[in-house]
Order: structure tokens, then C-alpha cells, then sequence
């Protein structure tokens, strides 16, 4: 959401524009700062064993790949040369579209706590 918005605001520059050409420099920029900003305190209260420098490292790399398994999935649907990945949510290029910077970001996240020791 901070990207979409951050991007409609200050977007001028194309992040990828032969996989999504409405995806922006500035988008991404507001989606890590507001991704980090969310992870510090976040991290705060669920992962009270982290050190600030690691709550914000966390959220730069989950951001990153959010950004990196949306443009995936975009990069998928282009070279299947379809617009979007299903009907199921009408205006919101479908159930893939909601869940795409997730299937990226939700590993990253695991190894992350595995890292730290979460299973101890």
C-alpha cells in the first residue's frame, strides 16, 4: 500500500518498466521506509530479541522481497500474455495479484526467525 501510494505521489521513475510499467523508484523507496518504520515497532513487540540494526535490515530485505515476487509474478503473466491472473477479484488482477510480494517475503521471514533461534 505504501508502495502503490508513495508511487502515485512521487513516481516518476520506472523500477522495471519492460516487466510493470507503473512500478516506480519512489514507490519502492516509500514501501522500504514505511516497511522499516513498520518492522521497528513490530519487531519490537514480537521479536523483543532482535537488536534495532537487525529490525531494520529485516524490513529492507522483506520489502525487497515483496517488490522482487511481485515482479516475479508480474514477469509471469507478461510472458503468458495475460493482463491479469484471474477474474476472481474484479479491478485487482485476481488472487495471485494479493498474494505475489507474500510468497516471497513469508520465506524470507522464516529464515529469518530460524536465524535467530525462533524454534529454541
Amino acid at each position: 500500500t505504501a508502495q502503490y501510494y508513495g508511487g502515485r505521489a512521487f513516481g516518476r521513475t520506472p523500477l522495471a518498466p519492460a516487466i510493470s510499467p507503473k512500478k516506480t523508484v519512489e514507490g519502492a523507496c516509500c514501501g522500504v521506509i514505511v516497511g522499516v518504520g513498520l518492522m521497528l515497532i513490530a519487531g519490537e513487540l514480537a521479536l523483543g530479541r532482535t537488536t534495532v540494526l537487525q529490525r531494520v535490515l529485516l524490513g529492507v530485505v522483506l520489502v525487497g522481497l515483496g517488490i522482487a515476487g511481485d515482479l516475479f509474478e508480474s514477469q509471469l503473466k507478461r510472458a503468458a500474455g495475460v493482463k491479469d491472473a484471474s477474474g476472481l477479484i474484479p479491478g485487482h488482477g485476481g488472487m495471485l495479484d494479493r498474494i505475489d510480494g507474500l510468497l516471497f517475503a513469508a520465506p524470507g521471514f522464516y529464515i529469518f526467525l530460524q536465524l535467530m533461534g525462533a524454534n529454541e
